[in-house]
């Protein structure tokens, strides 16, 4: 059965992480998405990183599901091929640095004049306003201005540290992937298409209020510096491996307590409520690690699952895919793909009880697609070959 976006057609003029993480999402679930990349310079993404047979393993797991086409839009005719294009489809998203879109001539107003009700969505670093909306931007960047790196150090005396994934890039695609899919239910309701933009720093910004701005939550009773809630991870060393345990409630206290053996810490003051256990949480947490040195890591984990206190093993990558919990999700999949060879991957983490995922084709070669696409838009071979001898299509 067809996807929940069956017969959206996505114009998708992004490149990297951000933009083509955001509408790989909306293609797996069912959107048409036209990934159009340069003639002469394709996305960076297909020379970044691992790769096989002319594919990264970065590309193909941003790009499944897309049909790709060449464009020269620095020309008239690509230009024109391009709001032949945004006549047919939905969404028009592009992630070029403010004022380029201007300059090829393909901006909201230009598109708009072809596609008065699309979507139209921008993707920048900064937004396209204020005194950094100009500069160059990648993830350590937004890592760095967004307050996640003190975050990640600790406190604010510590020395700040990267998250080591590009969690600004991929958080900027699903908060992206999941305002067109607004976007359009409010057109379905009232007829009308809008702007979307969403910058890199306030997806991140917006993420971390939820759980870490606690100190600047109150207005005039902000903290003036965030100290550590703790100087230990809640990642323990045992005898053989590590494993993470968290004893967040009472019940899981107590728990843990006997489970360790050491009953007596029931009764210590300073651990009587979360709030005095937050308090102490240096103390508390010295204490649990020195016992967990006592025992294996598969002791332990057996030990405290049966008395109900949440742990797990701490897995490197090689041993997560195969763990019995992540088997019997059917998160990872496997599929073939004609030039990149036997591909494993994840299906999307949302699933629809309807409409189920499926890979209907991997990430496209180099324009791979654009004879069938134009095609689509009624441009003949005959013409189809002149663009080509001119070098406005690959």
């Amino acid at each position: 059965m067809p996807g929940p976006l069956d017969g959206y057609r996505i114009l998708d003029l992004t490149t990297v992480i951000s933009g083509p993480f955001a509408t790989m999402l909306l293609a797996d679930q069912g959107a048409d998405v036209i990934k159009v990349e340069s003639v002469h310079a394709p996305d960076h993404a297909r020379g970044a990183g691992h790769g096989e047979n002319e594919f990264t393993a970065t590309f193909l797991n941003n790009n499944r599901n897309k049909r790709g086409i060449t464009l020269d839009l620095k020309s008239d005719d690509g230009r024109e091929i391009l709001l032949k294009l945004a006549a047919t489809a939905d969404v028009f998203i592009q992630n070029f640095r403010p004022g380029v879109v201007e300059r090829l001539g393909v901006d909201e107003d230009a598109v708009r004049h072809v596609a008065p009700d699309i979507i139209y969505t921008s993707i920048s670093g900064f937004g396209e306003s204020g005194p950094w909306s100009h500069k160059p931007v990648y993830d350590p960047i937004v890592q760095a201005i967004s307050g996640l790196t003190t975050i990640q150090g600790g406190s604010d005396e510590e020395r700040p540290r990267l998250v080591r994934t590009i969690l600004p890039d991929k958080l900027t695609g699903m908060t992206t992937a999941q305002a067109i899919s607004s976007a359009l239910v409010a057109r379905e309701r009232t007829g009308k298409g809008q702007h979307i933009r969403v910058s890199m720093l306030d997806a991140v910004v917006s993420f971390l209020w939820a759980s870490d701005m606690g100190g600047q939550t109150f207005v005039g009773r902000e903290v003036s510096t965030q100290r550590a809630a703790t100087f230990i991870d809640l990642i323990y060393e045992t005898r053989t491996d590590y494993i993470s345990v968290s004893a967040m409630s009472n019940k899981q206290w107590l728990a843990l307590s006997d489970a360790v053996g050491h009953p007596e810490w029931k009764d210590d003051e300073r651990f009587k409520n979360p709030a005095l256990r937050d308090l102490n949480a240096n103390e508390r947490l010295q204490m649990t690690q020195d016992v967990l040195l006592t025992k294996s890591a598969e002791e332990w984990l057996e030990i405290l699952d049966e008395a109900g206190v949440p742990c797990a093993p701490v897995l490197k990558r090689k041993d997560m895919i195969n763990h019995p919990q992540v088997v019997a999700s059917g998160l990872i999949r496997e599929s073939d793909h004609p030039v990149a060879g036997r591909l494993r991957q994840t299906r999307p983490a949302a699933r629809f009880s309807e409409m189920a995922f499926e890979i209907k084709r991997g990430a496209p070669l180099h324009g791979e697609h654009t004879d069938e696409i134009l095609s689509d838009i009624g441009i003949s071979v005959e013409e189809l070959s002149k663009l080509r001898e001119k070098g406005v299509v690959k």
